[in-house]
């Protein structure tokens, strides 16, 4: 099996990765430990679901960026055209998400979220060590990420207002492909350029209000 998915970040690596607040929609449920292999091998080949097509789509999109913009230079009328394909593609692949059931009636949840790991709010109490599989889906741009990763830690939920989710998970993620981990990154630089961003305003307009 190509060892794409198969190696969990050293825990320097892991360590080093970017942390955010975010909001998702995501689904996870155990499995197995002896079926992890069969799973990694039906990921690698791209035969998991649909659900990972957009996330495919956008690891080819950036691997086309520079091409494109050297397109956009010299013909702008094909760089256009080529923009408006990919959107087609975009469409489609969200077009393919819709029909996801697991995911269809989740709401949207509070998560802390970094390349390495996931910490959320949970309905369910589940054992250190178990494995499990989690779809992710990033919002606003409907990317999904297929991941599988070992829960690390689970406690009780102290937070107000947590009946409904009276535990809180922490999971490290041991397999993701590469393409997949690239995408998960791009989006939490965005998320946290946007929140820089956010807060520069917010700082200048209270200065305003001072002056």
């Amino acid at each position: 099996m190509n060892s794409e998915t198969d190696q969990p970040p050293a825990d320097d690596d892991r360590r080093g990765y970017f942390r955010i607040d975010d909001v998702v929609k995501l689904a996870y449920h155990r499995i197995p430990a002896e079926e992890l292999t069969e799973r990694l091998e039906r990921l690698e080949e791209g035969f998991s679901s649909n659900f990972t097509l957009m996330s495919s789509f956008s690891s080819i999109s950036q691997q086309m960026a520079l091409q494109l913009h050297r397109i956009e230079s010299n013909s702008p009328d094909v760089a256009a055209c080529i923009k408006a394909l990919d959107q087609k593609i975009n469409i489609l692949g969200q077009a393919f998400l819709a029909q996801e059931e697991e995911l269809a009636d989740q709401p949207a949840q509070a998560v802390n979220i970094s390349a390495g790991g996931i910490a959320l709010n949970s309905a369910e109490e589940i054992e250190v060590g178990a494995i499990v599989e989690i779809k992710l889906l990033l919002l606003p741009s409907l990317t999904g990420i297929l991941i599988y990763g070992e829960v690390i830690g689970c406690d009780k939920n102290e937070e107000p207002d947590s009946d409904d989710y009276p535990y809180q998970l922490r999971i490290n993620f041991s397999h993701m492909r590469e393409s997949d981990r690239d995408v998960l990154i791009r989006h939490i630089l965005r998320r946290q350029g946007e929140w820089l961003r956010k807060r520069r305003e917010e700082n200048e307009e209270n200065e305003n209000q001072d002056e």
